[in-house]
């Protein structure tokens, strides 16, 4: 039999329910796997007891099929509140909180079926899309340890990457499910926002960047999770409108037409190889039937850039100020967000919204003529591990911790979905991947060029050193 940490979380679903494996079977041989990979990586943090676990697959075989993720063994992002697991943010404020409740994403996974073993490592507070904090350490890349494994849902990106996991939770601000993604050879994807709901806490009419979604090794297991995560809360004022995407089929590319935004006219520097990989990619898919063309830059970088800052600053400055004013510790990204939020006014805030009117407005145009927009999933190859961020972006001085993830921010700024497909390795050896922006609402269309696209290129087999 294939080792089962190779096989897709569809494949080992179809064999639970055929009950050619048990989840007990399937229990043990993920815990082995954690055992024997984890250690030198540090991705999944925060388990349960494995006697605990073993119970509760037992339990599971016992009670029969009870949803579309019945028998999975899932480690849920470290930002996510899980009851009865050590949920810590990565911060030392809450090193030892263990909730009494499920937030709504491990609530509905649960209800699915699904096993929830731990966490998966995250940077403090999600903020940096380097997976490091002061209570886990940090997570290393499967394909060189020295590097980072990227973030905010790096430990996720990594335990899917190296089988510790089938299918895997991740949100997505600035890039926190598609440059991980990238950085280790799997699928992100970023959905529609407000196709999957947050919690309904706190401010909830005002914040529109931030939205969580699915990673897995290929696009039709995306659509597996993306169907249980998503659908209407009631509590929540926004969202809901995304139907659900079935089963993810293939589909002909054939005329499919697709922007290639390139470094956007020079505005996003990025270092040596990176465009030369998604370029590389962009002839698969000429060959695979759709018009690939280069796309001027439909909007200006540096308003959108002033309008991403803001309103970013603003939202967290929201969320994280009040824990600051209570003597929480904070790492020097979170302050600073802090202070860039709380200087801005009413009016500067309208400013940084109007911005990102016209920027949807210009992007409507775009997809007139294109099917997707195509960009890389960053702007630098995977960085040293012991850094907190890139001091420069291909030899532009950063001014900000965040300068390097600019590629994401045309998608994120809209809430437009999109997935992160693997787009091959450079001549380092590491991995790179391509973002696939659409149209709101076209979650699903995505999920089927995706399918196509894994078909054709299968670099998710394409394993890392020794795993």
């Amino acid at each position: 039999m294939t080792e089962l940490h190779r096989l897709s979380a569809t494949g080992l679903r179809a064999m639970l329910r055929d009950r050619a494996i048990s989840a007990e079977e399937l229990m043990r041989a993920t815990l082995d796997r954690i055992a024997a990979v984890n250690p030198g990586l540090n991705a999944i943090v925060g388990m349960e007891d494995p006697e605990r676990l073993i119970a509760q697959a037992r339990a599971a075989d016992n009670a029969g099929d009870q949803g579309p993720l019945h028998g999975l063994p899932i480690a849920v992002k470290d930002l996510v509140n899980v009851k009865g697991l050590r949920s810590t943010f990565g911060s030392p404020a809450l090193a030892n909180f263990v909730p009494e409740a499920d937030d709504l994403i491990a609530a509905r996974m649960r209800a699915a079926g699904a096993i929830l073993i731990g966490k998966t490592n995250t940077p403090e507070w999600g903020l940096g899309s380097h997976t490091f904090n002061p209570v886990y350490g940090a997570t290393r890349n499967p394909y060189d340890t020295s590097r980072t494994a990227g973030g905010s849902s790096g430990g996720a990106a990594v335990a899917l990457a190296t089988g510790m996991i089938p299918l895997a939770d991740g949100s997505d601000m600035m890039g926190s499910l598609r440059n991980p993604a990238g950085w280790c050879n799997v699928y992100g994807f970023r959905p529609s926002w407000g196709w999957v709901p947050a919690d309904p806490v706190g401010e909830m009419f005002l914040h529109q960047l931030a939205t969580l979604g699915p990673m897995a090794r290929n696009p039709t297991d995306l659509g597996l999770l993306l169907d249980v995560i998503s659908g209407r809360d009631p509590r929540q004022p926004h969202g809901g409108e995304g139907a659900p995407v079935g089963a993810i089929e293939p589909m002909d590319l054939t005329g499919l037409r697709l922007g290639w935004l390139g470094d956007w006219g020079g505005a996003f520097p990025c270092e040596d190889g990176v465009l030369a990989t998604c370029e590389s990619a962009l002839a698969t898919f000429a060959e695979m039937g759709a018009v690939v063309e280069p796309l001027a830059a439909p909007f200006d970088a540096d308003a959108m850039w002033r309008s991403w800052v803001e309103l970013r600053a603003w939202a967290v400055a929201g969320k994280l100020g009040p824990l600051m004013d209570q003597g929480w510790p904070m790492k020097d990204s979170a302050e600073w967000e802090i202070a860039t939020g709380r200087a801005l006014s009413a009016m500067d805030v309208n400013a940084a919204s109007l911005i990102r009117s016209d920027w949807f407005r210009a992007a409507v145009q775009a997809f007139e003529t294109y099917d997707a927009l195509l960009l890389p999933t960053a702007q630098v190859w995977p960085f040293d591990v012991t850094l907190s961020y890139p001091a420069d972006v291909a030899g532009h001085a950063a001014d900000t911790y965040h300068r390097w993830m600019q590629v994401v921010v045309p998608a994120s700024l809209l809430g437009l979905p999109t997935l992160a497909v693997p787009a091959g390795f450079g001549e380092n050896g590491l991995p790179m991947g391509l973002q696939i922006i659409g149209p709101r609402l076209s979650d699903k269309r995505l999920l089927q060029i995706g399918a196509a696209w894994h078909e054709a290129t299968r670099w998710p087999d394409r394993r890392p050193p020794q795993r």
